[in-house]
């Protein structure tokens, strides 16, 4: 198959609308429309928050090294905030998943949304690694025989296979149930006004429930076996994997007291980038090996799953990956330029990833 020899490395960023594919985005009513038009004040807000200084002003911004410092103030907080308890069993079904390995994305949305609307990191730590759990939740569920069935995740046995169908469901209700508690001790013992604890709470949750991460899965599980339009494919996408990816950069800007302004602008970029994790992992599905992805690979192919790929072509996805990139870069362009180095550099790092 030709399109095996084609990777990510190949997008253009310079690409614009002039493919044959439309490619507007078609979003949840409630949501902000990604074409609406900018508004035309300059956002310019930053100052340094806790770890954002551990790397001098003069040297050159590494995201390798960003992301490895976000990462590891996530994992230690996490850490914390999931020790062994009782039932043993439930706890390291849930820390089996949870500190699996991964990207931490998630949660580095968090804090650098904190971070550009000038917030204080330790108020948005609670939310970030909520935000993790939700999203290990999702993998666990995700990977369950009545859902995907998938046998491997990151390198290793999905967690049903270890322990159990049983244990694996009920590990991820208890994430989830661990997350929103954490949310909301976070915001009080930060002294966060309860308007922004609140509306916190809720972005999280639409993100989870009708409005997001099941309305995706279920109209994923509904379109298998059928013909699944360019509309019907990103819906899905949009619910399934952008919502939350939206929802915590959204949530980092809100208890950091970001401007509504500010807010919907990040949100604009994060929906952006959402869609855009979605279309490289349709490549990648295609054109990398599973020993590479460290899951199942082929596996849309297999089962003759709609993805970008198989309703745009590679050339026509690899374009679209290109137009997410730069819509995603110019809803920063009204934020203080040295504070938006770490969302532009990872729009490029989720376009250019190689697993």
């Amino acid at each position: 198959m030709a399109a095996k020899a084609r990777s990510f490395n190949q997008i253009n960023i310079n690409a614009t609308s002039s493919s044959k594919f439309s490619f507007k985005l078609h979003l949840p009513p409630r949501s902000t429309s990604l074409h609406a038009k900018k508004s035309t004040p300059s956002l310019v807000r930053c100052a340094p928050t806790s770890t954002s200084t551990v790397f001098k002003d003069k040297d050159p911004f590494s995201l390798e090294r960003y992301m490895a410092s976000k990462a590891m103030t996530v994992n230690e907080a996490l850490d914390r905030a999931l020790p062994l308890g009782h039932p043993e069993r439930l706890f390291e079904s849930m820390r089996y998943s949870l500190f699996a390995g991964g990207k931490r994305v998630r949660p580095m949305l968090t804090l650098a949304a904190c971070e550009l609307v000038g917030g204080d990191e330790a108020a948005a730590l609670p939310v970030a690694y909520a935000v993790e759990m939700v999203h290990t939740m999702s993998l666990i569920h995700d990977d369950l025989p009545c859902m995907d069935d998938d046998h491997l995740r990151r390198d290793r046995p999905t967690n049903h296979v270890v322990f159990g169908v049983s244990i694996a469901l009920l590990a991820g209700d208890a994430l989830l149930a661990r997350a929103f508690e954490h949310v909301a001790r976070g915001c009080t013992e930060h002294g966060m006004p309860a308007n922004c604890a609140l509306r916190a709470v809720a972005e999280l949750a639409s993100a989870v429930g009708t409005d997001g991460l099941v309305a995706g899965q279920v109209v994923d599980l509904a379109s298998d076996g059928t013909d699944v339009d360019l509309a019907t494919l990103e819906y899905i996408h949009v619910h399934k994997t952008a919502r939350l990816l939206e929802a915590a950069a959204v949530c980092g800007a809100i208890v950091s007291g970001g401007a509504d302004e500010e807010i919907e602008g990040i949100r604009r970029y994060a929906r952006y980038v959402g869609l855009l994790f979605q279309v490289v992992d349709d490549v990648l599905d295609v054109t990398r090996a599973s020993e590479q992805l460290g899951k199942t690979a082929g596996k849309d192919i297999a089962t003759d799953k709609a993805t970008y790929p198989k309703l745009m072509g590679m050339d026509g996805t690899l374009a679209y990956a290109a137009q997410l990139v730069a819509s995603a870069e110019a809803e920063l362009d009204r934020f203080d330029g040295t504070c938006t180095e770490p969302l532009r550099h990872l729009a490029h790092f989720i376009a250019y990833r190689q697993h």
